[in-house]
């Protein structure tokens, strides 16, 4: 576990694959908060990966939605698509520690052969772990996982306890594409950033039990995990892209940050709906309880300003 007393690093890691939206808004302020409140450093990362998933000129546009709400982050930007040969290295060290193998096996075959499903759908049986059958070659490499629960506790939803085994399976860190997987590339960039604290969506705590055995493999400390509540768009799916953008017209941008704040259960005063956003963003830092933020992901009504 890390010393509490160490100035936290947060950051904020963004997908390119559009503009920013009220759900993202939402970890970005959180993280931002959470960090300046005790006079931390708050990181921005680009998480450009995926590249066949990015979009043209959706990064700059990101940078420029949070400068002007007056998100302004620490140090050079870090881009993943640049990193990849860190992320091959950190691989080669957990081959030459036996911890992972080739897989030949297509997501057909592993949707055909899975024991069950898990919460993020099939479960790996294994089916390469002892080596290739003959005339198979590798499409992707597999982090092999322990049958025994992996605790942590977060910030937010409090004690969190999975069997990797069983609810899992051994996880893809290299992707048949030739990709680096996210679980690999989000643990080795916060390990190399310095981060202690990871504010993010409530949909990514189940992958944070693979984050903390893969920190583990590796040698790198724990960041503390802090997951926000989701915001649910009217059809009932979480508020993403197709949903829209994040408008930041005039002098909405005080307005738009005081809904998230609500958002996120804090007791933000009216008198400050539709000030300056720096002037928002300084009560969230100094006034932001995380005792008070909610668990229960619910629909945006932002007429109402929940």
């Amino acid at each position: 576990m890390l010393d509490e007393t160490i100035i936290p690093i947060g950051r904020f890691a963004p997908s390119p694959t559009g503009p920013l939206h009220f759900g993202s808004l939402l970890a970005a302020v959180g993280s931002y908060c959470l960090a300046r409140k005790d006079g931390g450093r708050w990181l921005l990362r680009i998480e450009d990966l995926d590249t066949p998933r990015v979009v043209a000129g959706a990064a700059d546009e990101i940078m420029r939605t949070l400068e002007s709400l007056a998100l302004f982050w620490d140090g050079e930007v870090v881009w993943q698509s640049r990193r990849t040969e860190r992320y091959a290295a950190v691989l080669a060290r957990l081959d030459e520690k036996g911890l992972v193998f080739g897989c030949a096996c297509s997501r057909k075959e592993i949707l055909a052969s899975a024991p069950h499903a898990g919460e993020e759908g099939p479960v790996y049986p294994g089916t390469c772990r002892g080596g290739l059958a003959p005339g198979r070659r590798a499409r992707a490499w597999r982090l092999r996982v322990p049958s025994s629960q992996v605790c942590l506790t977060d910030g937010v939803f409090g004690p969190v306890n999975q069997c990797l085994a069983d609810e899992v399976g051994d996880f893809v860190l290299r992707r048949a594409d030739g990709l680096f997987a996210y679980q690999l590339a989000v643990v080795v960039d916060d390990a190399d950033a310095g981060v202690t604290q990871v504010v993010r969506g409530q949909d990514l705590l189940s992958s944070t039990p693979r984050q903390i055995y893969l920190q583990e493999c590796l040698n790198f400390p724990h960041p503390h995990y802090i997951h926000l509540p989701l915001a649910m768009a009217a059809d009932g799916q979480k508020i993403c892209k197709r949903h829209g953008a994040v408008a930041v017209v005039d002098d909405d941008g005080g307005d738009l940050l005081w809904q998230v704040l609500r958002f996120l259960g804090q007791a933000v005063p009216g008198v400050l709906r539709g000030a300056p956003p720096a002037e928002v963003l300084d009560w969230g830092v100094r006034h932001f309880d995380l005792a008070a933020v909610p668990k229960r992901s619910r629909v945006l009504d932002p007429l109402r300003g929940n």
